[in-house]
Formats: structure tokens, sequence, C-alpha cells
């Protein structure tokens, strides 16, 4: 079955590439208008990657200065950022302390010994 539908969708392809290769080299007006619009559109299709690859140069360059900024920044901030880090270690710590007394049953003192009455 695979085999089958493999071979169709070859066989499609192929059709496309034929009428399109039927466009392109066709020896009327028509042929050679394609030709040139299929050249010009090739042309503004490499000139607008040129233009985007020329883009994310330009981004990446930009995030590159601004991580080595921000490198300098974070050493001067890292004593800060080190007693928050602390600060929040603590918080966390604290609320375990606080959840595991909250969940473990509260101990009550053992009862004193009464006298039971006798029910007659």
């Amino acid at each position: 079955m695979s085999e089958r539908s493999g071979g169709f969708g070859a066989f499609l392809l192929g059709i496309v590439l034929g009428a399109v290769a039927g466009f392109v080299f066709a020896p009327t007006e028509g042929g050679e208008t394609t030709r040139r619009k299929v050249s010009k559109g090739l042309r503004n299709l490499k000139e607008l990657a040129e233009d985007k690859v020329d883009e994310v140069r330009g981004l990446l360059k930009e995030a590159e200065g601004e991580a080595e900024s921000e490198e300098g920044e974070a050493d001067e901030d890292e004593e800060a950022e080190i007693t928050t880090r602390e600060q929040l270690r603590r918080r966390l710590e604290a609320a375990r302390r606080r959840r595991a007394r909250a969940a473990r049953p509260p101990v009550t003192p053992p009862a004193a010994e009464e006298e039971e009455e006798p029910l007659a």
C-alpha cells in the first residue's frame, strides 16, 4: 500500500515539474516573459535573503554587546544577588519547618488516671 502512495506522489511531482519546465522553456513570447519574471523574482528573493541575513547579523552583534555589558554589571551585583538568594533559601527552609509542624498531629500529654466510678 505504501509503495502505491509513494509512486503516486512521485507521479504528481513529475507532472508539476514538467509543467514548470514547459512554461520556462517555451519557445514562444510567453516563455521569454516567464523566464524574465522568474529570474527577476529570484533576484528579488536573493536580495531579500541578503537583507535578512544582514539584519540577523546586526541583531546578534547587538545581543553580544548587551551580554558583555550585562556581564560587567553582573560582577558588581553578585554580592547583592547572593544575599537575595540566601534570604530566599532561609524563607524556604522556614516555610518547610512550619509545614512539617502543621502536618504532625498535636502531642497531647498523657491523661491523669481518673478513678472510674461504678455504674451501678
